[in-house]
């Protein structure tokens, strides 16, 4: 997967995201479902950045970090700096894709929230009716 491929898919999931979810049963039964399949496939594109990530710090370490540490003292927290900057589009895929996750989590949390209201004011219903 490439740096564009995940950046298309991380505005359609983010732009998904932000839809408003409806306290329709149904239309939140719909929605969860939609979302648990955005979630599995976030959590592969998630371990994807990552990859991506610690190859181009790994192709770049030796070139870049290992002369300039043999040509002036730098601290670790210098050097993981630098090799963090390495990578940054790759990390801000890794940061972006986390959220979206949580983002997920959270939603399906709610679905499942708006499902046992609707299922307790079904049984109140029920009872006095």
């Amino acid at each position: 997967m490439t740096i564009e491929e995940l950046r298309t898919e991380c505005e359609m999931y983010q732009t998904e995201l932000e839809t408003v979810i409806s306290t329709d049963i149904n239309a939140a039964i719909e929605r969860g479902v939609n979302i648990a399949a955005y979630h599995a496939r976030i959590g592969l594109m998630l371990a994807e950045a990552k990859l991506l990530a610690r190859k181009k710090k790994s192709s770049e370490i030796s070139e870049v970090v290992i002369s300039i540490a043999k040509q002036n003292y730098l601290s670790s927290k210098a050097q993981n700096a630098l090799v963090d900057s390495i990578a940054s589009e790759e990390l801000f895929y890794v940061d972006w894709l986390d959220r979206l996750n949580s983002m997920c989590v959270h939603q399906l949390d709610l679905i499942r929230s708006i499902i046992s209201k609707e299922k307790e004011e079904m049984k109140y219903q029920n009872f006095n009716g």
